[in-house]
């Protein structure tokens, strides 16, 4: 350790991120929940317009994506980005409120829903006012509690991997709840988050739906009814857009004023120029969005089908990925022998969970591999 760090410095333990090796493309990376498929060909030009803007580049130049240009027109193109960006993200905003029937007052922008999470910790609860949180749930959770001094409650799961929303509701203090949930991959339905609201009018409940979309029912439809429910939402999975680190709330306007306020005092340029641009391409090409999202699921349905067919164990998932064990072999040894293969799936060495394996969703070739891997190292052990 060393003599500069603080106290705080010290003692805490920093959310630890799947692995990312060095060359990506030497591997199949199915181990931190990205989009098997690219974004939007609407994000791809909506960021070289964006580079673009101003300079005498017309489209079909830029759609060709010219190698050779002049220094001029390189100096041209560099030059929108002396400017900062729109603080608000207009645009990017525009396009969620068009997207959810949201107003302008109800929404918020940050860098990817990590910071946003952040934002919420500092903004909502603090020594005075407490927040719980699953037992089995999205590891930053209790970091971002120990990091701002806030008491947090981790409440135990039920059989096995489901959220105990009797347990939280007998509770008090605020609740932050990813739905559906990581890494277990189970849902909760609106009744249940209902509960959850109704339990805690006089404190904030968010509802963290980083992969609502590959399962469950949003939050956001029931907006406004709870002016202490704030949904916080990525465009890091479902979007492809990990790469950009592109995110949104949606609350009350008084929620909103409070991540406003903290962002205010911290970065107040949270989204760049090229990533208020992708997001909202992103956002707005819901063809494109529905597409890919229908790719994933039918390629999980497989897969899912596939590992049970080996013995592998697991719940009905509503995520991009599954969350599996088996009864005969450890998650860990499997783990490694991935591994070995250059196969990346997430190991989690944590109580109640440290004989599963988090295996993101990859294309229909990627998983094939994978299948293919796990049989012979089933047949090995």
């Amino acid at each position: 350790m060393s003599r500069f760090w603080n106290t705080k410095t010290r003692q805490i333990e920093p959310y630890v991120a799947g692995e990312q090796p060095g060359n990506p493309s030497e591997w199949i990376k199915l181990n931190t929940n990205e989009n098997p498929y690219p974004p939007s060909p609407a994000v791809t030009e909506a960021i070289m317009n964006e580079l673009y803007a101003g300079t005498d580049m017309d489209s079909e130049k830029v759609g060709n994506r010219v190698l050779k240009v002049s220094n001029t027109v390189l100096r041209e193109v560099g030059d929108v980005l002396r400017f900062y960006p729109n603080p608000d993200a207009d645009d990017f905003l525009e396009a969620i409120c068009e997207r959810f029937s949201l107003r302008r007052e109800q929404v918020f922008a940050g860098n990817g829903s990590d910071e946003i999470l952040a934002f919420s910790f500092i903004a909502f609860w603090d020594r005075d006012r407490p927040v719980m949180a699953p037992a089995v749930s999205y590891s930053f959770y209790p970091v971002y509690a120990d990091i701002f001094d806030i008491p947090l409650k981790r409440v135990p799961m039920t059989n096995g991997l489901e959220v105990d929303v009797d347990g939280i509701i007998s509770g008090d203090g605020g609740v932050v709840i990813a739905n559906p949930n990581a890494p277990t991959s189970v849902a909760l339905t609106l009744h249940d988050i209902r509960r959850i609201l109704d339990s805690r009018r006089n404190e904030v409940v968010l509802v963290d739906e980083a992969y609502i979309d590959y399962g469950g029912e949003s939050a956001i439809t029931l907006l406004p009814e709870y002016e202490n429910l704030l949904v916080v939402r990525t465009l890091s999975k479902s979007y492809s857009l990990a790469g950009m680190r592109v995110g949104f709330a949606a609350g009350s306007p008084e929620l909103i004023e409070g991540l406003r306020r903290v962002r205010d005092s911290f970065n107040s340029y949270p989204l760049d120029r090229l990533a208020i641009a992708a997001g909202a391409a992103a956002i707005r090409d819901i063809d494109y969005f529905e597409e890919s999202r229908e790719m994933v699921l039918s390629t999980r349905a497989r897969t899912a089908a596939e590992l049970c067919s080996l013995g592998f164990r697991m719940p009905d998932s509503s995520t991009n990925f599954l969350f599996v064990t088996h009864p005969d072999h450890a998650a860990k040894d499997i783990f490694m022998h991935l591994r070995e293969r250059k196969m990346l799936v997430r190991y989690f060495n944590k109580p109640d969970i440290d004989n599963y394996l988090r295996i993101t969703i990859g294309t229909d070739k990627e998983m094939d591999l994978l299948v293919s891997a796990l049989k012979e190292i089933l047949a090995e052990e």
